[in-house]
């Protein structure tokens, strides 16, 4: 073979490694950059293949920002990227102490979880405001002028009931972050992220449920995949 010839082949491998990675594995891409590079997840959100070479690979985040990601020992053939590859991510993944899985989607509530999401919704409305359990108030006016004891008794708990569902509902999206988000490569701060902490926040226990479902339906493409 000529060496314009290799030269050729060479390009063109390249050229399928990086559609390839930046379309199928960008999350192991942001996964280099967070253990080789020691970026944050919310910086390496954007990680993007730019350039590969047998020991090497350059990686940027931005429109400026490109970083290097050795590959030692380097590859003998562009034939050998896969398993390097799998095995850099391996590694990315090992010293983050992550999980192989990582969530790319988001899951609505659906059924009992959208109710129980109505629900919650109304509690913490009602309990934002003592206000909301005194003659002239829409709630009192519609609902609770007719059972004056109870809305006595609501008034008087407003602010124990309202601190608790503050503090359980943070403490739950803090949880969901550190236990969910992070170990399942969900770059914090990013559009996937809001979506699973404000499900967190607002529905607290159904959407651990919901992120869990996400989690066994990736485990199971990925098993059924290898065969």
């Amino acid at each position: 073979m000529s060496q314009p010839e290799k030269a050729s082949q060479d390009e063109a491998a390249k050229g399928r490694i990086i559609k390839h990675m930046n379309k199928d594995h960008q999350d192991s891409l942001v996964r280099y950059l967070e253990h080789f590079c020691r970026l944050s997840s919310f910086s390496a959100r954007n990680a993007k293949l730019e350039a590969v070479a047998l020991d090497s690979l350059i990686v940027s985040c931005g429109e400026t920002e490109k970083y290097t990601v050795l590959i030692q020992p380097p590859m003998n053939a562009w034939s050998d990227a896969r398993s390097r590859f799998a095995a850099l991510d391996a590694e990315a993944v090992a010293g983050l102490d992550r999980s192989d899985i990582t969530v790319k989607k988001y899951k609505r509530p659906r059924g009992w979880m959208a109710a129980w999401l109505v629900y919650v919704t109304i509690c913490t409305c009602s309990f934002s405001t003592r206000a909301n359990f005194l003659p002239g108030s829409l709630l009192y006016d519609s609902v609770l002028g007719r059972v004056d004891g109870f809305a006595r008794f609501c008034y008087a708990v407003q602010p124990l009931v309202l601190s608790t569902i503050v503090i359980c509902h943070s403490a739950e999206a803090v949880y969901m972050d550190q236990s969910r988000l992070q170990k399942h490569s969900v770059p914090r701060f990013g559009s996937l992220w809001w979506k699973w902490m404000a499900s967190a926040l607002t529905e607290g226990f159904p959407s651990f449920r919901r992120f869990d479902s996400v989690v066994k339906e990736e485990k199971e493409r990925k098993a059924n995949a290898k065969h």
